[in-house]
């Protein structure tokens, strides 16, 4: 049996979530800047372009969550669509940390696979990781979008964001589980406008 205190807790933390997305919702700002990455998302896949996702630890998971979302499906039936997280491929992570420094883990496959019009999306609860911050920064420098997910001040990776969608927490657990619910907004809304642009004309 649970003692008291911890249920206690599991309440406690249950509510402290729930607060954050309440706040989530309010700020407007953020809002918008979900809505302005489902359409520069949603516009890149219709150019024929594709998405990119990186991140590390638990950000790492989520980059692999949405790229599953989008080649395989949220909740419609529709063609696949073309999302990659640079955290799978873990000879290529280990080669380019061993040879030039995990600072350059992504960097390096976004110079290798980033092209003008892509989206290059990148996730960091403080907004400070260096690996995140120089892979968006080449993928500027190619000429693709970027989408940063960061927390509490937002942190450098503002300054290298085409858009930044900062969740209104700093406690790491809070911020990751905003990051996951509006990686599932952007997913549904992406999907709702692809699944309409490829639906049969009458």
């Amino acid at each position: 049996m649970l003692e008291a205190s911890a249920l206690l807790r599991i309440r406690a933390v249950l509510a402290e979530s729930a607060e954050t997305k309440l706040r989530a919702e309010k700020d407007m700002a953020l809002v918008s800047a979900v809505f302005r990455s489902a359409k520069a998302i949603s516009e890149a896949l219709a150019r024929g372009n594709k998405v990119l996702l990186m991140g590390n630890g638990g950000s790492a998971a989520d980059c692999q969550h949405i790229a599953g979302e989008l080649v395989g499906r949220f909740k419609l039936e529709r063609a696949a669509l073309p999302a990659i997280a640079l955290t799978v491929d873990t000879s290529i992570l280990t080669a380019v940390g061993n040879d030039y420094g995990f600072d350059r883990c992504f960097e390096r496959q976004v110079e290798a696979l980033a092209r003008q019009g892509d989206v290059v999306i990148g996730f960091s609860t403080s907004g400070n990781s260096p690996n995140v911050l120089k892979a968006l920064e080449r993928a500027r420098s190619l000429g693709a979008t970027t989408i940063g997910f960061t927390g509490g001040s937002g942190g450098a990776m503002v300054q290298v964001c085409d858009i930044a969608l900062i969740a209104p927490a700093v406690a790491t657990p809070r911020i990751q589980e905003v990051h996951i619910t509006l990686g599932h907004i952007i997913c549904e809304l992406v999907e709702a406008d692809i699944a309409g642009r490829q639906a049969p004309q009458s």
